[in-house]
């Protein structure tokens, strides 16, 4: 077969086009430090990666979560404490108020006194969040203690009885997905905090009317009836006692969930960059390779190609 001029010259561009596209494939993964260019060049790794990638971004979105769900219950345990705190003060104050040796005078000074912690607790009650009231359900625009002390008109704290009900596993409790497809309560409603939870008799479930009963007692003098209160203000403190215990489970709980999906996101992530991200070492190797095998080209082509008229002409 005859070897024309035009033959050598078109298969030497080919060539040299081919070592040029390679050199440029080399070069992109080196400046990008990522295997693909197009998904094309692998469709399995791409496929993998598009997967990984999607199991990243749900484990960053659930660590948002935690963190949203361990700020609501960080929030929720330290509103807690100080209701217990001053329930505390309270029954410090009834037992005095009942032992009888107090004037009239006194009385109504630590009447005086419960009613400031009754408004302070109200307060506490009505601790917002990020513009949300934490205790107060689905309808967290709503504030769930209304200053008097009554529970706010949510529609969905009060029975046709009058009193709080039992919402402990109501449709008052928000949920964050905190795992993949499961989502755990992280709230607690005022009703729970507030009110004794099977109790018929407001004056004894509901907390404000303790107070209030015990204010009134305070006031006139009724020193029976002051006594006769400290139990009911034993069941509260209990109640929230055992409250504070189920938040600071949940908190613990909330921490080994936090542990975990750092690990997944570290897992995932490592897997990802071993999917998609080049060996550097490897495609430095390889980058000076094609460099050589282009300079090579250039310099072979530089020999064969056939010398033309112009070679021969003098000046």
């Amino acid at each position: 077969m005859r070897i024309t001029n035009n033959m050598m010259v078109n298969n030497f561009l080919i060539n040299l086009n081919k070592n040029l596209s390679r050199l440029d494939d080399i070069q992109y993964k080196m400046a990008t430090g990522k295997k693909i260019r197009y998904p094309s060049d692998d469709p399995v790794v791409t496929a993998r990666s598009l997967r990984l990638r999607t199991d990243v971004s749900e484990i960053e979105q659930l660590q948002k979560n935690v963190d949203d769900a361990i700020s609501w219950v960080d929030i929720t345990e330290s509103a807690l404490a100080d209701i217990t705190e001053n329930l505390q003060r309270v029954r410090e104050l009834t037992v005095r108020g009942a032992n009888g040796t107090n004037t009239k005078e006194d009385m109504a000074q630590i009447a005086k006194e419960v009613a400031q912690i009754k408004q302070h607790i109200i307060q506490v009650g009505n601790t917002n969040y990020a513009g949300r009231y934490i205790f107060s359900g689905f309808k967290t625009d709503t504030a769930p203690i209304n200053p008097d002390g009554s529970f706010s008109d949510t529609g969905s704290f009060t029975s046709s009885g009058g009193y709080p009900i039992d919402l402990s596993t109501g449709n008052n409790i928000i949920q964050f997905e905190l795992m993949k497809a499961n989502y755990i309560g992280i709230n607690k409603t005022a009703n729970q905090i507030f009110y004794i939870q099977g109790e018929a008799d407001e004056n004894k479930g509901n907390l404000f009317k303790v107070l209030d009963n015990l204010i009134n007692a305070l006031e006139s003098g009724d020193v029976n009836t002051v006594n006769s209160l400290l139990s009911n203000i034993d069941r509260h403190i209990d109640n929230v006692v055992a409250q504070r215990g189920d938040v600071g489970a949940l908190q613990n709980r909330l921490e080994l969930i936090k542990n975990r999906l750092s690990d997944d996101n570290v897992n995932f992530t490592t897997l990802l960059s071993n999917n998609e991200d080049v060996d550097m070492a490897e495609i430095i190797m390889q980058l000076k390779t094609a460099e050589n095998v282009y300079r090579a080209a250039l310099q072979t082509g530089a020999q064969i190609l056939p010398p033309t008229l112009l070679d021969f002409l003098r000046f």
